[in-house]
C-alpha cells in the first residue's frame, strides 16, 4: 500500500497533544452526554446544540444554527481561513466533519443509565453515538490551533434529527458536502476500524383492508385482512436477496379486532437495505407492483428509500489509504469495514464527495443499555482525526 501520509504532518506530537487533552476531552463528553437531547425533544437538543455553540465559539469558529421548528436547531461551524464556495479550488480544499447531537435516548434516561467513568470505559446514553466523536471533533480543531496546523477552512456541521431519518438536516448536509472536497463523518468506529461502506435504507408500509363478518355464521362473507397480509408479507421477504447485499425485513405487524371476527384490516412495517443504488429505484418499483390477491381485499403501500448507500468509491479508498498511513505512524493499523447500518455520510457519498466514514469513538452499545467509549482510543483516534484536518 502506498504511503499517502503528509510527512509535514507530526503525528506523533498530535497524539502527544491529544493525550494532554484526554481529561478535558472526557470532561467535555460528559457534558454533552448529560445535556438529554432525543430527536422528539427540540428544546433537549437545541440545550445540547448551545453547549457546543459556545465551545465552538471559543476556539475561534464562525458560528451559524439553522433555525427549526418541529427539530433541534442544525448547527453549522467553520475554522480556519475563510474560502470563496464558488471557487473549485477551495471547494476543493475544504472538509466537511459530519455528526450529529440527537440520541435515541427519551428524557429521563440519565437516572437509570447514569454517565459515569469505569472499567476503563465512559458509560451513558449518546457516548458513544455519537457525542464523544463529536468532543473529539472539538478537541482536534483545538490542537490543530495551538498547533499553527488549522489552514484550509474546516466545516463542523452537528444535525439534530438523524437517528430519526433527517427529514431537515439532509438538504443542509448535501448543499455543504458539494461546496467540499472531503467528507469525514464523526460515528463510532465498526470495531477499530473505519467505514468505507453503507447499506442504504428504506422504510414501507403496507395496510391491507378487508370485509369484516362474524367468524362462524357468515365466514364465507368475510375477506380476512390478515391473510392477504400474510401473502404480502411472505412476497416481500421473498425479494431478499443476500449476495447482493438486498435484505427485506417485516418488523412489525398487526390487524384484527376480536377473535371471532374476520378482520377488516391489518398491517406492516418493512425495512429494506440495499448495498447497491441501482437497486433503490427496483425496490421502489416492486412495492408499488404489489397487489393484493384476494380481489375483495386492497393495498395501500407508502414509503420509499430514505438514505441511499455509501458504495465504497475511489474518493474513499483514498481517504482511507491516508487515514490507515497516519495510524501506522502513530502505532497501530486501521482496517476497513462495511456496515448495514446508515448514517448522513450516506447522503455526502451519494453525491460523489469523497466520504470517509467511523472516524468517532471505539466502543460498543450504541442505542443500548451498555452503550460505552472505550477511553484508552480516544487519544488515539482523536490525534487521527486531527492528522486528517492539519494543513
Amino acid at each position: 500500500m502506498p504511503n499517502n501520509s503528509d510527512p509535514a504532518i507530526p503525528m506523533r506530537a498530535l497524539l502527544a497533544g491529544a493525550r494532554q487533552k484526554q481529561q478535558a476531552l472526557l470532561k467535555l463528553t460528559q457534558q454533552l452526554v448529560t445535556a438529554e437531547s432525543p430527536s422528539d425533544e427540540k428544546a433537549g437538543v437545541d440545550g445540547c446544540v448551545g453547549l457546543v455553540a459556545a465551545h465552538a465559539r471559543g476556539l475561534g469558529g464562525r458560528v451559524k444554527l439553522h433555525r427549526q421548528r418541529a427539530f433541534g436547531d442544525v448547527l453549522e461551524a467553520r475554522f480556519g481561513a475563510k474560502s470563496s464556495a464558488k471557487s473549485s479550488e477551495a471547494s476543493a480544499g475544504r472538509v466537511l466533519l459530519l455528526g450529529h447531537l440527537d440520541t435515541v435516548w427519551p428524557l429521563g434516561t440519565l437516572k437509570t443509565m447514569p454517565c459515569r467513568l469505569s472499567d476503563g470505559r465512559l458509560w451513558g446514553p449518546g457516548t458513544l453515538d455519537m457525542k464523544a466523536g463529536v468532543a473529539m471533533a472539538l478537541t482536534a480543531l483545538e490542537m490543530l490551533t495551538e498547533a499553527d496546523l488549522l489552514g484550509k477552512e474546516i466545516v463542523l456541521l452537528l444535525n439534530s434529527d438523524e437517528e430519526i431519518g433527517s427529514p431537515v438536516s439532509r438538504p443542509i448536509t448535501e448543499k455543504l458536502a458539494a461546496e467540499c472536497g472531503a467528507v469525514y463523518v464523526l460515528e463510532p468506529a465498526q470495531g477499530l476500524a473505519c467505514k468505507t461502506a453503507r447499506k442504504g435504507t428504506g422504510n414501507w408500509r403496507i395496510d391491507v383492508k378487508g370485509v369484516a363478518a362474524h367468524a362462524g355464521v357468515d365466514f364465507e362473507k368475510g375477506a380476512n385482512a390478515l391473510v392477504e397480509l400474510a401473502r404480502a408479507v411472505e412476497t416481500v421477504s421473498g425479494w431478499t436477496d443476500l449476495k447482493r447485499g438486498l435484505t427485506v425485513s417485516v418488523g412489525v405487524a398487526g390487524g384484527g379486532t376480536k377473535l371471532n371476527v374476520i378482520p377488516a384490516e391489518a398491517w406492516a412495517e418493512v425495512d429494506v437495505r440495499i448495498a447497491r443504488k441501482a437497486d433503490g429505484p427496483r425496490m421502489e418499483r416492486k412495492f408499488a407492483g404489489l397487489k393484493a390477491v384476494d380481489k375483495r381485499c386492497s393495498l395501500t403501500v407508502t414509503g420509499g428509500i430514505n438514505r441511499p448507500p455509501m458504495e465504497r468509491g475511489r474518493g474513499t479508498v483514498r481517504l482511507y489509504q491516508r487515514a490507515r498511513a497516519m495510524a501506522a505512524e502513530l502505532g497501530f493499523t486501521l482496517e476497513e469495514a462495511s456496515t448495514g447500518g446508515a448514517s448522513d455520510g450516506n447522503f455526502t457519498a451519494a453525491l460523489g464527495i469523497p466520504t470517509l466514514d467511523g472516524l468517532g469513538a471505539v466502543g460498543e452499545g450504541a442505542h443500548a443499555r451498555h452503550e460505552s467509549v472505550v477511553v484508552e482510543h480516544l487519544a488515539l483516534r482523536t490525534a487521527l482525526l486531527a492528522g486528517l484536518l492539519a494543513k
